[in-house]
């Protein structure tokens, strides 16, 4: 009995599926996640007066960091060239969140979902790091992959 999931062969072992047989097309993914923090901390992100600097700076650099060595982290995952990574942050002084969304694209034979939702969650990583000395009880949630087009399955949106 063959496994849905493609990680593993007929005989139930974990192995790297085999994509030489798929073409090669433009493939897009873009997923989100959040980070919460007490409103003091908070302030210092929106600010720009964290000790450690530029809070959101570093982490898009580090987001985009991430992508690009997904495959060094989830051991199954294809080593790609990205053709691009966008990483956009959104401070939300309501709900004292920072939104983190990325977009990552490639021209390829395998797609980049776990290129966008790593780069959320290291983005998101990195300003639990740089606040984590005044604000220890931040919660990362809501990470989630919002939309992937591109390959032989298409085009696909998160619902809600």
């Amino acid at each position: 009995m063959t496994s849905p999931l493609t990680h593993f062969d007929a005989h139930g072992q974990a192995h790297m599926v085999d994509v030489a047989a798929k073409d090669a097309t433009h493939r897009v993914a873009r997923a989100t996640g959040t980070i919460r923090m007490q409103p003091a901390t908070f302030e210092l992100v929106r600010s720009g007066s964290a000790k450690k600097g530029d809070v959101i700076g570093v982490a898009r650099i580090a987001a985009i960091q991430g992508a690009k060595r997904t495959a060094d982290l989830i051991p199954l995952c294809h080593p790609l060239a990205l053709t691009k990574v966008a990483v956009e942050f959104e401070l939300d002084e309501a709900q004292h969140a920072v939104h983190c969304t990325a977009q990552v694209e490639t021209l390829g034979r395998t797609g980049v979902e776990m290129e966008a939702l790593t780069a959320v969650q290291v983005g998101l990583l990195t300003v639990y790091d740089m606040c984590k000395a005044v604000d220890r009880g931040m919660v990362i949630d809501g990470v989630r992959l919002l939309e992937k087009r591109g390959g032989k399955s298409g085009h696909w949106v998160a619902a809600g």
